[in-house]
């Protein structure tokens, strides 16, 4: 394909982060460059200084985007009449639906280089699962609350362990491209953390 400059196209900006974003989620931050990004999407790499400076500024470009849609599918699940497992599981479900399409979490990629990441995407890492622990803890605390979950311990221990629990399932589910073998570690998981039963 012929390599255009389409600078001035209302969509590159978007079509750069669809790529970048499936490339980090398939090959982590550091196993992509601008030349991918550019030969994939038939562009030159200009194109991509013009939108994004640096690879810095698009992976901050890329956690934002993400948090964002992510913070957007918590609010929906918070909204809904279900009560606090039944919230639980739609979070879970957030994990294997990416899992699903061969990808894995942006930034639960992202956190294992994270030392090699620049301070602003350290950050932006960091408050994702910060989001994350925080959105939990409210369906927890609800759900003690309302007799919907048996809590053994303060919901901040259970929220995080929930998270690093769902993260690290799903980089043993993609070792053995087995989407399933994740399915069910998460439901252990959250059955064990809220001292429920599997089924509901």
């Amino acid at each position: 394909m012929t390599q255009t400059d389409t600078r001035a196209t209302p969509d590159t900006r978007t079509r750069i982060l669809d790529v970048a974003e499936r490339l980090v989620q398939t090959r982590g931050f550091n196993g992509f460059s601008y030349a991918d990004v550019a030969t994939e999407l038939g562009i030159a790499k200009p194109s991509l200084h013009y939108h994004f400076a640096t690879k810095a500024d698009l992976g901050e470009a890329l956690i934002r985007r993400y948090a964002e849609r992510f913070a957007a599918a918590l609010t929906a699940i918070g909204e809904r009449p279900d009560d606090a497992r039944r919230k639980l599981d739609a979070y879970a479900a957030l994990y294997t639906d990416v899992l699903r399409d061969q990808r894995m979490c942006l930034c639960g990629m992202l956190a294992a280089e994270y030392p090699t990441l620049p301070e602003p995407m350290r950050e932006a890492v960091t408050a994702f699962f910060d989001l994350n622990e925080s959105w939990l803890e409210q369906v927890l605390d609800a759900g003690r609350a309302d007799g919907a979950l048996r809590l053994t311990g303060p919901s901040e221990d259970a929220a995080r362990i929930i998270v690093g629990g769902l993260e690290g399932a799903m980089l043993v589910a993609r070792s053995h491209g087995d989407p399933a073998r994740f399915e069910t570690a998460a439901g252990r998981l959250i059955a064990d953390v809220t001292g429920l039963a599997t089924t509901h």
